[in-house]
């Protein structure tokens, strides 16, 4: 399931340099992502510190560490999203694997945080149904490069 997406070597001269200008593009995404993680990571220790030295000291209630694991989890999402560039940029091939497998962890960072106060029956479903499209789309890719690395 491997194709080249952006590759320097195409034949027309056109194509190749936009394919050049669009990998200029995806490093400055890469240098923009890696800001980012550093700033939701600051982000978090800002929070916690706030949390931790308030009073009640020392002390998270339920939805604090919730927060907290959410602010974790959207810093993961964030490293995971850098790693889809950097593997794109340094193989030319689009990484659908690693694209399911972080939209899975978004997923389930949404439901971690979920209030079930806030939503209704048919969002929860759908969240459901979007976990096991994304499971089931997880499972194919890798049974698919699996059996393709074995021919």
């Amino acid at each position: 399931m491997k194709h080249e997406e952006i590759s320097e070597n195409h034949s027309d001269p056109l194509i190749k340099e936009l394919h050049r200008a669009i990998r200029v593009g995806i490093k400055i995404l890469a240098v923009l992502m890696v800001f980012v993680i550093f700033w939701s990571i600051a982000d978090v220790v800002l929070v916690l510190y706030n949390k931790l030295t308030s009073p009640p000291y020392f002390l998270l209630d339920i939805d604090d560490i919730l927060q907290t694991f959410g602010a974790f989890l959207v810093v993961l999402i964030g490293v995971e999203i850098f790693i889809n560039i950097r593997l794109y940029l340094g193989s030319n091939t689009f990484p659908v694997e690693l694209v399911i497998a972080t939209a899975l962890m978004a997923v389930a960072r949404k439901v971690i945080v979920l209030d079930l106060k806030l939503v209704t029956s048919e969002q929860i479903v759908g969240i459901g149904f979007v976990t096991l499209a994304l499971g089931v789309s997880y499972w194919l890719v890798k049974h698919t490069n699996k059996d393709d690395e074995h021919h």
